[in-house]
């Protein structure tokens, strides 16, 4: 383990018990070192896994922090975010604008899986939030098909498929993955056809 992640482990554990610490850890998010920005989203990141409503009051900082310059920073805001979809919906819809911007970042994969799977999230929570998210998602399945982070992506879209779309946007994610689920091989075939499956 890099001396990177033991220090966000620690930092993670003592924010856990300490709320001053965990406010420190978001008052990071915005300073001005690059370096402490990226170590407070990271330990912010091991938080939301193990105790998420934690960081529900802190959600307007996560959002803000997708705007940063760096790659890190944000995909780690962006899995908060996604561990907080299922307790605070409404200050997770502030943070799509970020996550739109994150989807189409030409130079971090991470960012835009990061993107994509917060977006699955939370389009998955209603018809109309899935309308709102069903263009940007659909335009990424188009643009990363067969990138690196495409199967994982897809992983979020078979997520998406089973949560609360509109009959809207189940015809046209249905109708998105048919090729895969006719033409495609392996995990792509089984992802498109689980796909196909769960909004039938």
């Amino acid at each position: 383990m890099s001396e990177k992640s033991l220090d966000a482990k620690k930092l993670a554990e003592q924010a856990s018990v300490d709320d001053v610490a965990l406010g420190g850890l978001v008052d990071n998010l915005s300073g001005a070192s690059r370096r402490a920005r990226q170590l407070a989203a990271s330990s912010l990141a091991i938080v939301a896994k193990e105790s998420p409503e934690k960081l529900v009051d802190h959600a307007g900082a996560l959002v803000d922090a997708l705007n940063r310059p760096e790659a890190q920073t944000r995909w780690e805001c962006l899995d908060v975010l996604t561990a907080l979809v299922d307790r605070d919906t409404r200050a997770c819809d502030k943070a799509v604008g970020g996550a739109e911007t994150a989807l189409f970042d030409e130079d971090s994969g991470p960012v835009r899986l990061a993107a994509m799977r917060f977006l699955c999230a939370l389009g998955a929570t209603t018809e109309n939030r899935s309308e709102k998210v069903w263009p940007l998602v659909d335009e990424a399945i188009q643009c990363y098909h067969g990138d690196l982070e495409f199967q994982d992506m897809l992983a979020a879209v078979v997520d998406f498929s089973a949560g609360k779309l509109s009959s809207d946007v189940k015809s046209d994610l249905a109708e998105r993955m048919k090729f895969d689920a006719e033409n495609g091989r392996g995990a792509l075939k089984r992802r498109a056809s689980q796909i196909i499956e769960n909004v039938s």
